[in-house]
């Protein structure tokens, strides 16, 4: 890709952020970019972003995503702990990831991911995107305080990404030419009546506002599904009204002007790869006439 400027790692990337079941927002916003032809390079996600993102990176469509999801709840996800590090066991969503996801590592997804989690000891962002770790980074990557115990892998603890990093932009900034960034986690209101639901969202929501801002501006296309302020984090009853407004939010982003001038882009990219791959084949196949 050097032949035609600047070279980059990736050309069009997409960003997913947290928000807990906000999330199914990103598969709205997934069914515009979809129709508009896009076809990613690399994908990172958090926390919910990081959950939609290894089942878009693993070739699902996002209808089909949805479709895993249907008639879940809650508690089919979790298991009771003893209240030592969290309330919850995520013992549920590992073994809904390993029962659904095709690709066991991280080499065997159909595009390169990244999934962006805390590491509780260091009080740092990490990375995962390689090797066998993948379920057990994705849990990590969903694992909230308090709320779920933390996730173990090669013996260190590790916790809800968002914590520190809500909207992974930054993770691939420099690796693409274009990102596209879903932020499905915006400021909620205070709740009419405090419990501890909700002041542990709220608390949530404030500290993963306050370390979106910076990745907001590295996006080339942002669309944020403002409107669904009002669902809590674990409302698994509104699916498919939460990702109507991820798409009716794409779908007015995507056609803006600029954002399609990206799209125009994108698809000249592809039409000058396929003309690259078709050269290269036909080189190799006379080489090969020629032995």
């Amino acid at each position: 890709m050097a032949l035609f400027g600047k070279s980059n790692e990736h050309f069009l990337g997409y960003a997913l952020s947290g928000g807990g079941a906000k999330g199914f927002a990103h598969l709205g916003a997934l069914k515009v970019l979809d129709k508009c032809g896009l076809k990613p390079d690399v994908i990172v996600g958090t926390s919910a972003g990081s959950l939609a993102g290894v089942f878009y990176a693993d070739g699902y469509h996002p209808e089909e995503i949805g479709d895993l999801f249907k008639k879940k709840e809650f508690r089919e996800f979790v298991e009771l702990s003893i209240p030592r590090a969290g309330l919850f066991k995520s013992t549920g969503l590992h073994g809904f990831l390993k029962k659904n996801l095709r690709a066991k590592r991280f080499e065997e997804l159909k595009m390169p991911f990244y999934a962006v989690a805390t590491d509780w000891d260091r009080a740092c962002t990490v990375t995962f995107s390689n090797g066998d770790d993948l379920v057990d980074a994705v849990v990590a990557s969903c694992s909230v305080p308090v709320i779920f115990n933390p996730q173990y892998i090669h013996g260190k603890p590790y916790v809800d990404g968002g914590l520190l990093k809500n909207f992974p932009v930054s993770v691939i900034r420099k690796k693409c030419k274009y990102v596209i960034g879903v932020n499905v986690s915006l400021m909620i209101p205070p709740p009419e009546k405090n419990n501890i639901r909700t002041m542990m969202e709220r608390t949530f929501n404030l500290m993963s506002n306050s370390n979106t801002i910076f990745d907001k501006t590295y996006c080339d296309i942002l669309i944020e599904a403002k409107g669904i302020e009002k669902y809590h984090m674990f409302d698994l009853n509104n699916m498919d009204a939460i990702s109507e407004i991820g798409f009716h939010h794409a779908a007015m982003k995507m056609s803006e002007k600029e954002s399609w001038k990206i799209v125009e882009k994108c698809h000249k990219h592809y039409e000058r790869t396929k003309q690259i791959q078709k050269k290269i084949e036909s080189i190799r196949k006379k080489n090969l006439l020629l032995k």
